[in-house]
């Protein structure tokens, strides 16, 4: 299968082309630079220049987002473009949302059937969501893919709390960290991906969960006892003004569990939990 796929060089993106290469499929990439054409080739991805380049792949993954002011105006693009190249085919896209849509929790277990609160700074990927999904009625199979916090491989978010430990003494948080995350390993991201090319479901939405969910101050403090060093708390205000509307969205409570991926298409993630992976795993002070 050739596998049409944003975001190839990104965080999760680079996982997902790994796997899609290790189990025999080929991977065009979208490349925005010549930049990136060459990390593209490096990793044993065709370069594509052209969104409407997908018409003449098997199967298209979306991951890449371009952040700041117009990214929902540039999302929204690309997925109409991805859509107008698939269609009528009958092949599979994948849109990648997340799992912020949700909004908070609220103390409960939130699915995928949990009603949509988002805030601010994704409040319109719901609409983009939908507009993914309404690719069915033209013989697109597509589904939606909402990521929790992705750790792993020594990146993420976590990898920044690693980073501010090791270069500046202090792990930051937004708040007092009593709020939950929900975590997905990036491996197993990677693997939801594949079975969903693989299975092609059609007009579904798949959270993606592993594990429970801790609060930011465990996390923060398993990082800092590992680093030996401390966790400082940046105010609401200050993170408003550094950060902008993302500060809202770090404090937010958030308990996901995700069975659907596993009852529909057998996704069983077998990865270390997100503080073991800090205490023994990539994100580990080198020994």
């Amino acid at each position: 299968m050739n596998v049409f796929l944003t975001g190839a060089t990104g965080y999760i993106g680079s996982v997902v082309a790994e796997y899609l290469l290790k189990t025999g499929n080929t991977v065009t990439g979208y490349a925005r630079s010549a930049a990136s054409a060459e990390k593209l080739t490096a990793a044993g991805i065709e370069p594509a220049h052209q969104l409407e380049d997908a018409k003449n792949t098997d199967a298209v993954i979306h991951l890449a987002a371009q952040f700041g002011p117009q990214m929902a105006q540039v999302d929204e693009h690309a997925v109409r473009t991805l859509i107008a190249a698939l269609r009528g085919s009958g092949k599979p896209f994948v849109y990648t949302s997340g799992a912020w849509v949700l909004g908070p929790t609220r103390g409960h277990v939130a699915g995928e059937m949990a009603p949509v609160r988002p805030p601010q700074v994704v409040a319109w990927r719901p609409a983009i969501e939908k507009l993914a999904l309404a690719a069915v009625e033209e013989k697109v199979r597509a589904s939606v893919i909402r990521p929790t916090m992705v750790y792993g491989r020594a990146g993420g978010v976590i990898g920044k709390f690693v980073h501010d430990a090791r270069e500046f003494g202090v792990v930051r948080i937004v708040g007092g960290g009593a709020n939950h995350w929900s975590f997905v390993h990036v491996d197993a991201l990677a693997e939801l991906y594949l079975l969903a090319i693989r299975q092609q479901p059609s007009g579904e939405i798949f959270l993606a969960a592993d594990g429970p969910a801790f609060t930011v101050r465990t996390v923060a403090d398993t990082v800092a006892t590992m680093y030996e060093t401390k966790v400082e708390l940046i105010l609401m205000d200050d993170a408003r003004a550094s950060l902008g509307p993302i500060a809202d969205a770090m404090v937010m409570d958030q308990k996901i569990m995700s069975t659907k991926a596993g009852r529909m298409l057998g996704w069983a993630p077998r990865w270390p939990s997100v503080l073991d992976d800090i205490r023994s795993g990539s994100y580990a002070p080198a020994s």
